[in-house]
């Protein structure tokens, strides 16, 4: 072949070639474009939610939850004393955070354990009845427990909130409720 003579068959391999890696990037530019659109989604959580008392409750239920666990399985009833201080040890370092942890933005939190509120919680909601073999249920340091074949059970902690913002003052009561087993 001379010199000024072109290969018909190159150039339609060189054109078949860009056309697939045109075609490539369109895809990888769609996947990216998708991607970016879904950055941040998470059905199960509001991402518009600027109302501080409910992230306050949701930070104190995480804990607790957290902080009940092995309640069970570590304290008899007759330690249910040493039961609630145990929720308390994990509870009391975050409530002491959540107070200080805006306060260079001019919102004060005051997260303060509710004793009557888990008192009355325990008094009217407490699992019982002929079908249910579960025995006294107290409140401790405002911490609910439940004797259940001689173990201690956390079914919940009440609190206070005191919120102030710039916006204003508000005063809520957060009881954490943990299901029955």
């Amino acid at each position: 072949m001379s010199a000024g003579t072109r290969n018909p068959a190159s150039t339609g391999d060189r054109g078949q070639l860009v056309l697939v890696a045109a075609l490539a990037l369109a895809l990888v530019l769609v996947s990216l474009g998708i991607a970016y659109l879904q950055l941040g989604y998470h059905d199960d959580i509001d991402a518009g939610s600027d109302d501080p008392a409910h992230q306050l409750e949701g930070t104190l239920e995480e804990v607790v939850h957290d902080a009940a666990v092995d309640i069970p399985g570590t304290y008899s009833w007759s330690e249910r004393d040493d039961a609630a201080t145990s929720i308390r040890a994990e509870v009391d370092p975050v409530r002491e955070t959540l107070e200080t942890m805006r306060l260079s933005d001019g919102h004060a939190y005051t997260v303060d354990i509710n004793q009557t509120s888990a008192s009355q919680w325990a008094t009217q909601n407490c699992p019982h009845g002929p079908d249910r073999e579960f025995g006294d249920c107290i409140a401790i340091d405002g911490v609910i427990l439940q004797e259940r074949n001689d173990r201690t059970h956390v079914l919940g902690a009440a609190f206070d909130l005191e919120i102030t913002t710039p916006a204003g003052e508000t005063v809520a009561l957060s009881l954490i409720e943990i299901q029955a087993a």
